[in-house]
């Protein structure tokens, strides 16, 4: 029986750590293989509470794969084929300084999460984890696969490739969200609906929309229902459909972040998301919404979302609640995977599969997007065999659209060289090409303030 190797980093988190386990021990394919999984975590209290959950999730399922937990990567590494990673740092705290100080020296964020200044900061922070991790896996299982989910995405893995001589392949679950929008407005099952986008994580768009049975171009369809569409919070995303004829990521949060007009259309959503200044009774839970943000009633939190999660953990261990049991907000049960594409890419390449995934985000090799930078990461259809992940070619944006994904890849490119070479004047030139940025001083203001107030969890810059 062949033997494979997972590592697990950040295997604590009790939304990503759960969903990565269930998804390994759930998958038929791995159980024909000598599965041994590794879970990583710094946080040894959310490690053996997901190392025990992750036993339970096992027998749950009827797998024999192997569980190991370790807060060393270095022990875990040797001998992996795979390594699937999310990691940050006081991830809640630091996003609200990444999306409140920028604002408060007068920068307009949607989101502050993978555009825009705070984004910057967000990056140097990703990456002074990521790097030092990948920098291990060269020494230790050079050959493996890095799995990333991490964000900034695009960002992290562009560290990563230049960087490093590791494979890796981002992934994330937007042309999922994309897919199941178009299945929205068109009234059609997904499963019908052949959808091909390009472009970069969290700015996708939908070049072709076609009907699986037929072939059929479903654009002239939506054409005709957009504007009859219920699109609720959203209004960003029927706008860029006016400007540019393409569907993009349905979630005004993120294409929002590399759009300088998106602010007046859309309005900051990280308040609605609640983080920041949320203030909730101490018995406040995610799934209840019993709390306030800035006046507004019921709005879902991540971060309480995220306790809640760590909770249901416990009580599942401790026989409090079944295994099953699903929790109101999201109707999520502890045993249910996930729909990201790890667990199918381990499966392509260990089966032979030659099998075409929706989406990944890859080096722009043989230019996939062809008026892109071949350097650049981008999220396109991947085709996956034996002989590793290869990028689809979809051919050429439109120009407007490339224009603003040449603009970020350039800023991209400058904060993996201001990581690189500990620069504080090339940070600062990726700050000021930025469509956000609209003024010199208060920007270099700004970017003092956050490397003060951030500086135990960025690299030193000269």
């Amino acid at each position: 029986m062949k033997k494979i190797k997972v590592v697990v980093i950040g295997a604590g988190s009790a939304g990503f750590g759960q969903g990565a386990i269930a998804d390994l021990v759930a998958s038929e394919p791995l159980k024909e293989l000598d599965l041994e999984i590794a879970l990583v975590d710094i946080d040894q209290k959310a490690l053996d509470r997901m190392h025990k959950l992750s036993f339970m999730i096992r027998d749950y399922y009827k797998s024999k794969a192997k569980i190991s937990a370790t807060t060393d990567r270095k022990e875990a590494f040797p001998g992996a084929n795979y390594v699937i990673a999310s990691v940050a740092q006081k991830r809640w705290d630091m996003w609200e300084k990444d999306f409140y100080i920028p604002l408060a020296y007068g920068f307009r964020q949607v989101f502050g999460e993978n555009g825009g200044p705070g984004a910057a900061f967000h990056t140097l922070r990703s990456l002074n984890i990521m790097i030092p991790i990948v920098k291990d896996m060269e020494k230790l299982c050079p050959d493996a696969l890095l799995l990333n989910f991490s964000n900034p995405e695009s960002r992290v893995c562009l560290g990563v490739s230049k960087l490093t001589g590791i494979k890796v392949a981002g992934l994330c679950h937007g042309p999922i969200e994309t897919l199941d929008r178009i299945g929205e407005i068109l009234e059609k099952p997904v499963e019908e609906i052949e959808l091909i986008v390009g472009g970069l994580n969290h700015f996708h768009w939908a070049l072709k929309i076609i009907d699986k049975k037929t072939g059929k171009d479903l654009y002239p369809e939506i054409d005709k229902k957009i504007d009859k569409f219920d699109w609720q919070a959203d209004s960003l995303t029927p706008v860029l459909y006016k400007l540019f004829g393409l569907i993009t990521y349905p979630a005004p949060s993120h294409p929002g972040e590399y759009l300088n007009f998106a602010y007046d259309i859309a309005g900051p959503k990280l308040i609605d998301w609640g983080i920041g200044p949320v203030s909730h009774k101490l018995s406040a839970t995610g799934h209840d919404l019993d709390y306030i943000i800035e006046g507004k009633f019921k709005r879902p939190s991540y971060e309480l979302w995220s306790q809640d999660q760590a909770d249901r953990v416990e009580k599942a261990i401790n026989g409090e609640i079944p295994l099953t049991d699903r929790e109101p907000m999201l109707n999520l049960s502890l045993t249910d995977t996930s729909r990201e594409l790890a667990v199918p890419i381990i499966c392509d390449i260990e089966f032979n599969l030659n099998r075409k995934e929706l989406a990944a985000n890859v080096c722009n090799t043989g230019f996939a997007v062809s008026n892109l930078p071949e350097d650049a990461i981008v999220e396109v259809p991947i085709i996956v065999n034996s002989n590793g992940i290869e990028p689809e070619k979809v051919g050429a944006l439109p120009e407007p659209i490339a224009g603003l994904c040449q603009l970020q890849i350039s800023i991209q490119k400058l904060l993996v060289e201001a990581y690189e070479k500990k620069s504080k004047k090339i940070l600062f030139q990726a700050l000021i090409i930025d469509p956000i940025i609209d003024n010199l001083k208060r920007a270099r203001e700004m970017m003092e303030t956050m490397l003060k107030i951030e500086k135990d969890y960025l690299p030193e810059l000269k």
